[in-house]
């Protein structure tokens, strides 16, 4: 199994080296509106943004913020296919503008959008951040009336291109290849996350700004998503690319990806990362495998069996639909224009660990990722 992954710098309200209905799977976390590091950004590109903060208009800044995203949203709307998925990782802003301070729900703000597309709001999922128990308590502390509640939660908003879901009459094997296991569906379908964290890459650059607008979100957000709502070859869009944490998290999955990014240097940011990804794809796929042969003998040791054998590993599961799960590993990657060439080849349990697939302590320390 062969992926692509491209990577286009320029500004994701633009999308036009994407055909129609190129895109099955949006994962995305884009700059958080009346959040004061994207400030710049926003002034950059609409300088009315800049003088509605300086003349204490934080209502019509947040107006004007969100106008500039949803020209993204429209060229998702174009690319994404019928019955696709859009993913959005959003979190509020709580912010003091002149003399009125109030929380700015993005959330709320990006779901009323894409109904307004014709897009249906499916559960969203809340993600807990690692906070600092130091600053928790806002406002007036122990005073009351003005204390307010910390903001330790991110949204992942899930959207479908319309009414229906994807048609896969035909060649719905790989639907079944692409399976998870039953205890991941579990965890992972669950609304509320509170066991992610870290982030996988760390920006290695004296530029303190660049460093800022990075944003890197872990990991392990992108894997799951992409996992959730995609097959093996299908194509993932992050219009807001940052560091290419979601095409990283694609190479790992075998599914194709498109990342569109203003800032040129992030490229080389993600360059230096892909030099890791088939350790990071060896160690994810053992650890799933591992931790799901955890979960069998604790099914077993508290008296319950098993119906069904997987097909391709030496194990039980839980359905007939995990019956044919096949997990992948990266073979090769080749640089390409505009991104790379990824080569999977299918995981079992006797490939060996050798210097492609990298050291049992560089294994423990990337499968950390995914505890």
């Amino acid at each position: 199994m062969e992926t692509e992954h491209r990577i286009y710098v320029g500004n994701s309200n633009d999308l036009s080296q994407i055909d129609e209905n190129e895109v099955d799977l949006v994962v995305t976390s884009p700059p958080y509106p009346m959040i004061e590091m994207w400030d710049d950004l926003f002034c950059s590109i609409n300088p009315d943004i800049g003088s509605a903060l300086n003349s204490g208009d934080g209502r019509g800044a947040f107006d004007l913020m969100h106008e500039e995203l949803n020209k993204t949203w429209d060229e998702i709307n174009r690319v994404l296919v019928d019955g696709g998925i859009a993913c959005i990782n959003v979190g509020d802003a709580t912010r003091k503008v002149k003399d009125s301070f109030r929380v700015y729900q993005n959330h709320a703000r990006i779901t009323e959008y894409f109904d307004r597309m014709g897009f249906e709001p499916l559960p969203d999922i809340l993600w807990r951040k690692p906070t600092n128990s130091a600053a928790k308590f806002m406002g007036s502390g122990m005073l009351p009336p003005n204390a307010y509640a910390t903001l330790e939660h991110e949204y992942l908003l899930v959207f479908r291109n319309g009414k229906d879901s994807r048609d896969f009459s035909s060649g719905t094997d790989v639907r079944y290849e692409s399976a998870y296991f039953w205890e991941e569906r579990n965890e992972w379908f669950s609304d509320v996350w509170e066991d992610i964290t870290g982030t996988f890459q760390e920006l290695n650059s004296t530029d303190e700004e660049l460093r800022d607008r990075s944003a890197a979100y872990p990991l392990e957000i992108p894997y799951r998503l992409i996992n959730m709502y995609s097959v093996y070859g299908d194509t993932v869009l992050d219009p807001f690319w940052g560091t290419g944490t979601t095409s990283l998290a694609a190479m790992v999955a075998g599914r194709n990806s498109v990342g569109y990014e203003l800032q040129e240097q992030f490229v080389d940011v993600f360059d230096d990362a892909v030099g890791e990804v088939k350790e990071l794809a060896y160690s994810t796929v053992s650890r799933r495998i591992e931790r799901h042969k955890e979960f069998v003998e604790q099914r077993i040791e508290d008296g319950n069996s098993f119906k069904y054998e997987a097909e391709n590993y030496e194990f039980p599961v839980i359905t007939k639909q995990e019956r044919p799960l096949q997990l992948y590993i990266i073979d090769d990657i080749e640089e390409i224009k505009d991104g790379y060439q990824v080569s999977h080849m299918p995981y079992n349990e006797s490939t060996p660990v050798n210097a492609d697939t990298g050291t049992q302590q560089e294994q423990a320390t990337l499968s950390g990722q995914f505890d």
